[in-house]
């Protein structure tokens, strides 16, 4: 028995896209939910930002009858909330809290954040504020929450993530001291400012102060909350090991515990609804494509596709574009390639001379702009047409390699595709995600969910993890190719790219299907089922050490 885990009795869990849907995190927390709610049966509750005001949030449903004594306590405090259910497998509980009463106060909070932890505010801007005070209203709500039901002889853990919820765990810790605190680094922020400002980040990364780093590029605020809260939780995680890594050089705080990113394949179809859905996906692409280019583009062509955020250098789009340009002078490739760059710009409206040429089904030469499906706010600035420009590539009849953007969000109603992101991916025949920063890497995992091999890189903690399943380096074959990345051997990855496309062009139905099969086998092993031992594993550190801690403090 003593060396059983302890287990928390109540969690509470924040995060700026809990019933938010407006990041990567969304996915972390709401496919895992159902895997808590089962262990926890309402006794894990998330908090998240109000960002609707009178409008309806789309992933909550408001409950006044939960909590209900609780709910009439709290309006005689200046704490707004509302109290429900987040619309996600398994309906956790989830509070949303209005933090915009707390501006006013915010010059003696940061104050008092300076006091008790160092922590520098002055230095904050752009969203600094809005996250903080949306951190202290949810610690508030944590303790208010704990004070009215809870008490020391229960095991409870405040768990959030990202720097935005830092300054609410601090105060958790100050205020609440009896309340285990984990803190979860999804990507350093500093790490990410160094490599979105195209610096060197790997090589370098022995060499490079955080604090000094944090000040050449206006982060000091930011860096400060989350390397301070880092020092002063009882776990603190990230998401991979080569971002772990990252901790221990720029935020001089080696991780705790790594915990991997998850997630649940009940959204994958099964059996002849993933074989139907699948072919209307791919009959849409390539009639999006073939009326774009004026070509008619055979059933056969291999249709490859990269997606995530717009983060040109970080998420690799310009090495795909590189890849998909030398591709197109290969003598070896056997089969037609349609390529999609699947990333949200400054998008304006659909096309509607795309959309009337799809109606009428019929078309004569390439239109105007022929690898793009919606206009753009930013037609002459953006990077994607831009490098395209520059390399030529303008989907000409003779290319046997057409490259389209689809810069909107995919949800089903874009007015040309109208398909969502997850149908598209089931029409792809390969991904490829070549990131340069990327401390997990969802969309790798979500395309081999749906069967579809893969290639990443080893600068991505998804691709490090395959490689660790293998045994080695993990190829197409295996279901996930991951190829080598460093700070400076981008002509080295982009002939990769090419390389392995031309490969997989060339593989017959046995070796299509091998590969397929290996991708969703891939996909199983990172099912919450099992990634959550390693929560289990924080959760048991964290109050251990809020147990040592609060006996010395005694």
């Amino acid at each position: 028995m003593g060396n059983s885990k302890l287990f928390p009795d109540f969690i509470f869990e924040s995060s700026w896209e809990v019933c938010n849907k407006v990041g990567g995190i969304y996915t972390v927390l709401s496919t895992r939910a159902n895997t808590l709610q089962s262990k926890l049966h309402d006794k894990v509750v998330f908090i998240g930002p109000d960002c609707w005001g009178e409008k309806k949030c789309p992933y909550f449903i408001e409950d006044k009858t939960l909590f209900a004594d609780w709910q009439k306590a709290v309006l005689t405090s200046d704490l707004k909330v509302k109290v429900g259910r987040w619309t996600i497998p398994g309906n956790p509980i989830a509070i949303l809290v209005d933090f915009a009463n707390y501006y006013s106060q915010k010059d003696k909070i940061y104050s008092r954040l300076w006091e008790l932890f160092g922590v520098d505010s002055l230095h904050g801007y752009g969203d600094y504020d809005e996250a903080s005070m949306f951190s202290y209203a949810a610690a508030l709500v944590v303790e208010s929450f704990y004070n009215y039901y809870l008490d020391s002889s229960q095991k409870v853990v405040y768990h959030g993530n990202e720097w935005m919820t830092g300054l609410g765990l601090l105060y958790i810790r100050h205020h609440v001291p009896a309340i285990a605190t984990i803190f979860t680094t999804h990507a350093t922020s500093i790490g990410r400012s160094i490599a979105g400002n195209n610096k060197p980040l790997y090589d370098y990364l022995p060499a490079y102060n955080g604090d000094q780093m944090a000040g050449e590029l206006n982060m000091q605020s930011k860096h400060s909350i989350e390397k301070q809260t880092a020092f002063n939780v009882d776990c603190f995680t990230t998401v991979s090991d080569i971002t772990a890594r990252e901790c221990a050089e720029l935020m001089d705080k080696p991780v705790d515990v790594v915990l991997p990113n998850g997630f649940e394949n009940d959204f994958v179809p099964r059996g002849a609804d993933f074989t139907r859905r699948r072919k209307a996906a791919r009959q849409k692409l390539l009639k999006v494509a073939s009326c774009l280019t004026g070509t008619v583009i055979g059933d056969d062509a291999m249709i490859v596709a990269t997606s995530g955020r717009y983060e040109f250098r970080n998420k690799g789009i310009d090495v795909f574009i590189e890849a998909m340009n030398r591709l197109r002078f290969e003598q070896g490739l056997e089969k037609e390639v349609v390529a999609f760059i699947e990333v949200p710009a400054w998008v304006g409206d659909a096309r509607a001379d795309l959309k009337e040429r799809m109606d009428k089904g019929s078309f004569d030469g390439p239109m105007e702009y022929p690898m793009l499906t919606h206009w753009l706010n930013n037609m002459g600035e953006d990077k994607v047409l831009g490098m395209m420009r520059y390399l030529g590539m303008e989907n000409a009849p003779s290319d046997k390699v057409k490259l389209v953007f689809i810069p909107c969000y995919l949800t089903g109603d874009d007015g040309i595709l109208d398909l969502t992101y997850y149908d598209v991916v089931l029409g792809n025949d390969l991904c490829v995600y070549p990131s340069y920063y990327e401390p997990w890497g969802y969309t790798p995992l979500e395309a081999v969910a749906f069967k579809v091999p893969c290639i990443t890189t080893d600068l991505a903690g998804f691709g490090l993890w395959a490689n660790g399943v293998k045994g080695g380096i993990s190829t197409i074959e295996d279901g996930v190719e991951v190829i080598h990345r460093t700070d400076y051997n981008y002509s080295e990855v982009a002939d990769r790219i090419k390389d392995t496309v031309c490969r997989y062009a060339s593989f017959g139905a046995a070796e299509v299907k091998k590969a397929r099969a290996n991708a969703e086998k891939l996909s199983k092993k990172a099912l919450w089922d099992k990634f959550i031992a390693y929560y289990l594993e924080a959760y048991d550190f964290a109050l251990r050490s809020s147990e040592n801690r609060n006996k010395l403090e005694r």
